[in-house]
Formats: C-alpha cells, structure tokens, sequence
C-alpha cells in the first residue's frame, strides 16, 4: 500500500526541516533461535502518529552499530516513518569475532561469514518488527524500505535479491563494486531483482574507502528507477553520526598495511564539508526519496526531479547530481 499525503502538506514541501512528530525510542532485544544470536534492536518511532506508519529498517556499516546514524533515524521518525535497526551479527555473535593470530585464510573464512550474515539479518529484523506488538507503533506491512551506509549499504542492495517485502531502497556509499581497494571488504552486487525497485544512491566524491569510481560503476550496473546525488568535499564517515570526531579517529589511529595506505590518502576534516551539511545532504534525500516512493507524495517526486544542486546551495552544500 501506497501512503499517500494530503494536498494542503504538500503545497510548500521541504524535506531538510524538522518534522511535526516527537520521537519515541525503544530498545529491544530480539533473539535468532535458528542461528542461536540475540541481537540487540532499536526503534524509533512518531509519537502520536495516526493509523499505521511505513517502515525503514537500517543496516549499519562494519565496525558500526544500530545507532550509527541517529541523525537520521530520528528525522525519519519526525516525519511519520517508524525505524528499525538491529547491531549485525559480527557485533553479537562471538563466533564472528576477531581472534588474536588469524591466519590469512581465517580472516578470510570470517569475512565470508560477516557478508553471509547481513542479508538474513534483516529479514531476520523485519520479521521480529513485523510481529511485535508495541503500544503506539503501528506498523504498514506494505510499505517497507531500507538505508545502510558501507557494508550496510551493500546489504541495502542486496537484500531485495530475495527479500520481497522491501519496496524502496536508500544505499549510502555502498560496498560491491569491482573497484574494491586493498583491505576492504570483498562484497559483490548480483542486481537479480524480479520487479522495480527505486534506489536513491548518496555517496561522496572523496570517499577514500569506496572511491567514487566504484560508486559509479555500481550505479551504471543497477537497474532503474535510480539516482544518484554527489556530496562534495565528503570523505566515507561523513554518512554516521560525529562526522568530525569519527573521520580523525580513523585518519589518525595506528593501522598497517592496506589501510595505513588508505589512511595516509585522507584529507583533515578541516579540509572537508562539516558534520552538519552532511547530515542535511542525507536526511533531506532520504525522506525525500521515501516519500516520493512509499508515500506516493508528489511533490516529494518533484523536488527529487527538480534542481537538487540548487535546493541544496541555498543551504550551504556542494552536491552535483548523475542522472541514469
């Protein structure tokens, strides 16, 4: 089912302001009897909402958690949507877990079990909010899409492969593309979707992880509907939470090897966009592409079919777009 909006909301639409709604919280714990783990879960949702809401479920990047972007968890929660996320199985399952003196072939073997993971994660979550019974959240089983960044990203391109219910999809700087540098992991994207499926793809164009020609040789492989919006002067952490404190955490951190090279090509994030044009740049399209394809608002289509470069300029963010 399609929600639709009501003219008079859609006359001078704006999706980078607060929205009307206050945002509850709860965390959950949900447990995989079939895989034995226990995945901690938060959800967010309008307080005093009517009727059903749609659904986004979130998958956070590797090495994050569920609540590694709750700038935009919660601003989709002000505007009506009910959110979802759960920490991913290399977080709650020990048997993931990074173990002292690995040999190249076991880390191997984990990083074959982290991706094999992620997908049966959501569907696992989907399951579990679908099935719940919370006062005052009130879930729209026919409206359902979802947002990663990273790893989660990928894990947003890849569900619909085999995961019906989702119906829209939001892939922040996504993994799988044939570029993969040294280090990082390797994801691949299949695309074998059996019906349409829009995707909003936001990435950045100094993304030093998943550079930006793996962005765009992932767009050119998707199938459409689709778009793509560039966020200028942005590097990889620019998608989560604390943008400036995250970035020079990585950059300055002793690694090794393949990511000490990635890391030394890094720019200060004085150098780079702030935090907070990031965070508009993203909960902006997002909602935006949410609205427009599980809403049906179509003034939500038009924003998203108009001058998003200068929609964005006036408030301060460099972003140019690619079109299919």
């Amino acid at each position: 089912m399609i929600h639709s909006t009501p003219a008079a909301t859609q006359a001078d639409y704006d999706p980078f302001v607060r929205g009307p709604y206050p945002v509850g919280e709860r965390t959950l714990q949900a447990t995989d009897s079939a895989r034995n783990r226990v995945f901690p879960c938060e959800i967010w949702y309008p307080d005093g909402a009517p009727g059903s809401c749609p659904l986004i479920v979130f998958s956070h990047h590797s090495g994050g958690h569920r609540r590694a972007a709750t700038h935009l968890t919660t601003h989709l929660a002000r505007h009506g949507y009910i959110v979802g996320a759960l920490d991913h199985s290399e977080v709650v399952a020990p048997e993931l877990a990074t173990k002292e003196g690995e040999t190249p072939e076991q880390k191997a073997a984990r990083a074959e079990a982290w991706i094999a993971s992620r997908v049966p994660d959501m569907r696992f979550l989907l399951d579990y909010l679908l099935g719940q019974r919370l006062p005052g959240i009130e879930v729209d089983p026919g409206c359902i899409g979802i947002v990663g960044h990273s790893f989660g990203g990928w894990t947003a391109l890849a569900a619909p492969d085999v995961e019906p219910r989702i119906r829209s999809v939001v892939a922040l700087a996504p993994g799988g593309s044939s570029k993969r540098r040294p280090g990082i992991l390797p994801l691949t994207l299949g695309f074998q979707w059996t019906r349409e499926v829009p995707v909003l793809y936001l990435v950045a164009d100094l993304d030093m992880s998943l550079p930006l020609d793996g962005m765009y040789e992932i767009f050119e492989r998707a199938p459409a509907p689709k778009q793509m919006v560039i966020l200028r002067g942005a590097d990889h952490l620019h998608f989560i939470d604390d943008v400036e404190k995250w970035h020079e955490t990585f950059r300055t951190m002793p690694l090794t090897g393949d990511l000490a090279k990635l890391q030394a090509e890094m720019r200060p994030i004085g150098e780079l966009c702030s935090g907070e044009q990031a965070h508009l740049f993203v909960c902006g399209l997002t909602l935006a592409h949410f609205d427009a394809t599980l809403r049906g608002q179509e003034q939500a289509r038009k924003f998203l079919d108009g001058d998003i470069e200068s929609a964005l300029a006036v408030r301060g963010v460099e972003a140019t777009r690619r079109r299919a």
